[in-house]
């Protein structure tokens, strides 16, 4: 049987960081405000010039050598991102011809901060189907593009950046189970809704939140997801070695652990130096503990994530 497993993590966050203190000084807020609600201290910025495909290349190339493949030997690139470079082509075929490699199907997933693991469980089951061997899954955004930075109540959250991971087809199990949900009717709490319509903007440009309605649903459906999936791979909790979740704000990790009964030790969180960067949380936070030597090979981990429209979803891995 045909498994799935991450073989090389790849993260990159825009050089320009943007802290409290630096939104206080523009904005009636302060440091403390903002850390008491969402445990954020800073977050990084792209430069106008940086897209989502460039965001993206730069974490790609990082997971491509940490797994020792080429990026001519991919046979896949899905790419989660809601602030797509253009309407159309999509990100990931940009994000394709940056790597320098041609041929290869290559697609954007829209699931808003769910995206990554929407994206991840669609290039686990290409490799388990056996239609693919290699698949470069990327989470990118440059979410500061579609923020009302007078709004305090939402600019404060978000920031920018990009996480990938190198998925690799083996025998031995790697992705144990996946789900994936949706439901469309809680729309109107998260949303920017906006479009394009002959050269004019309708509708707003913003992203616009009902902070305390997507609070309650975020946990709900995190501690509902996690069990969903842990039940599928025929495991519990206690078989978890690290919980890495949507990095939304510390308040929603902090009651999503105690809801699923995980010591605070095995959650991972860097809501607090990245803030809130949707699509791309979840493989940026795994990155980073990797890197660090915290989350290690044969270390089981439940990546998570909860976004607009409204979609949620989990994926668990062994590394």
């Amino acid at each position: 049987m045909t498994h799935s497993r991450i073989v090389g993590t790849g993260g990159y966050l825009p050089p320009r960081v943007v802290t409290n203190d630096d939104l206080a000084k523009r904005l009636d807020t302060s440091d403390a405000w903002i850390r008491e609600r969402t445990g954020i201290a800073q977050r990084h910025i792209a430069d106008e010039s940086q897209t989502t495909s460039d965001l993206a290349l730069e974490a790609s190339r990082r997971a491509l050598e940490a797994a020792g493949v080429r990026a001519a030997e991919l046979d896949l690139i899905v790419l989660a991102t809601s602030t797509p470079d253009y309407v159309f082509p999509s990100s990931a075929c940009l994000l394709q011809a940056k790597l320098g490699v041609k041929g290869c199907p290559a697609f954007d997933v829209q699931a808003v901060c769910s995206g990554f693991v929407y994206a991840l469980a669609t290039a686990d089951s290409f490799i388990r189907s056996g239609a693919y061997r290699r698949a470069l899954v990327v989470g990118a955004e440059v979410f500061s593009r579609i923020l009302d930075w007078n709004d305090r109540s939402t600019c404060v959250l978000f920031g920018d950046g990009a996480g990938a991971v190198v998925l690799a087809a083996g025998e031995r199990p790697g992705i144990h189970a996946s789900v994936l949900h949706a439901d469309g009717s809680h729309a109107n709490i998260l949303a920017v809704p906006g479009n394009i319509c002959g050269g004019r903007i309708e509708g707003s440009p913003y992203l616009q939140m009902q902070g305390s309605q997507v609070f309650k649903f975020a946990v709900r459906v995190l501690d509902e997801v996690a069990r969903e999936t842990l039940a599928a791979a025929g495991m519990t909790i206690g078989d978890v070695d690290w919980l890495v979740a949507h990095q939304a704000n510390a308040r929603i990790l902090d009651a999503t652990a105690k809801k699923l009964g995980l010591p605070p030790e095995r959650m991972v969180v860097t809501v607090s130096h990245h803030g809130n960067t949707s699509a791309a949380s979840v493989p940026l936070a795994l990155d980073e503990c990797v890197r660090a030597g915290r989350i290690r090979a044969g270390h089981r981990v439940l990546m998570e994530g909860v976004g607009g429209g409204f979609t949620w979803g989990a994926v668990l891995a062994t590394l």
